[in-house]
């Protein structure tokens, strides 16, 4: 009997490794709070040994409502965590190299057990903070817990609670995915519905997908004319030449109805991380283009929503054009983005 396992599944092992061992750097999960007062919103991060993010805010804000201030101090997790991620890279990696199914099916099912083992922790811990409230609060609501989601999202008073993996939980979620894998190829599941070099293939193509997870965006969102309003004015988006858009650091897309609009979000949003600028190409009908690589164009004869009266043009031949016939001057970004 052949206890030795696949190339394949020694290649998915490896994999997960080192997957492994870079989710004890990298954020697992993050919790988000999202009000009126806060429209970037609020972000709570969680490491394997610490607590980032807006913290200091959050515990702020929770004071009010009574409950307990989060120190990474106070949670044994954090201490525990990078040495129980440890060992299992290491008995992952022991696994790959030794080759032996049998270490291939307790790293499985020891994988299977922590997670489930961790999610119950992560449960617990929510239901303490969110129930174990103290009386004496400013803000009592009775009967009112504020339990974040395990999972997904929750309304708690004016404020929305987003709980959901970080790079470090996807990771987690990958290692896993691999590591079934590797069981269902050593255990021939697959092999009953697959021939086998399908199944490899599927292995492979999975391998190399997840080396491209990636948890940011930075594309546009398309405007919908007469049904977006603009994050600054709220005024109906109308004008299909003149939007603009801005993607945060948090992968949002705020939408404006012209430039003035979103200079004037800027200003009131300071402290905002802004990772991508799209504005609407002049020259056609609700396309949206890179704004720090535009061509513009500021005249009388552009009437825009909110007087900015700018225009963007995709190519410098195109702002040429219109410059010559309007008497006007073709600016850069750095120029219109002061």
């Amino acid at each position: 009997m052949n206890n030795k396992i696949s190339i394949i599944s020694r290649l998915l092992l490896f994999a997960t490794s080192i997957m492994l061992a870079t989710s004890i750097f990298v954020a697992l999960w993050r919790i988000e709070l999202s009000a009126p007062q806060y429209p970037e919103g609020l972000v709570m991060k969680i490491f394997t040994n610490k607590l980032g993010g807006q913290v200091d805010i959050i515990n702020g804000l929770n004071h009010y409502i009574g409950m307990k201030t989060l120190h990474a101090d106070n949670f044994i997790e954090f201490t525990l965590l990078p040495y129980i991620i440890g060992f299992f890279v290491l008995l992952i990696l022991i696994a790959a190299i030794v080759g032996r199914k049998k270490l291939l099916y307790i790293s499985f099912w020891a994988f299977v057990l922590f997670g489930i083992v961790a999610m119950v922790d992560f449960w617990r811990w929510e239901y303490n903070y969110g129930h174990n409230l103290d009386p004496s609060a400013a803000i009592i609501v009775p009967g009112m817990s504020y339990q974040p989601p395990l999972i997904g999202f929750k309304q708690l008073l004016n404020f929305g609670a987003y709980s959901v993996p970080d790079i470090g939980g996807w990771l987690f979620v990958a290692s896993g995915l691999l590591l079934l894998l590797s069981v269902f190829i050593e255990t021939k599941i697959l092999a009953k519905f697959f021939k086998k070099k399908v199944v490899k293939s599927i292995a492979t193509m999975l391998l190399c997908s997840i080396t491209f997870i990636s948890c940011s965006n930075t594309e546009a969102q398309p405007i919908k004319l007469n049904k977006d309003k603009c994050d600054f004015c709220e005024m109906t988006i109308s004008n299909g030449r003149l939007a603009v858009e801005i993607i945060t650091q948090k992968g949002r897309a705020y939408k404006f109805d012209d430039l003035n609009c979103c200079k004037g979000y800027k200003r009131e949003h300071n402290k905002t991380i802004i990772t991508a600028y799209f504005i609407n190409d002049y020259a056609q009908s609700n396309i949206l283009i890179d704004a720090t690589k535009a061509f513009y164009i500021t005249s009388e004869n552009i009437k825009s929503p909110m007087g900015g009266n700018t225009a963007a043009f995709k190519t410098k031949e195109a702002a040429m054009g219109f410059a010559n016939k309007n008497n006007a001057v073709v600016k850069a970004w750095e120029e219109i983005n002061q």
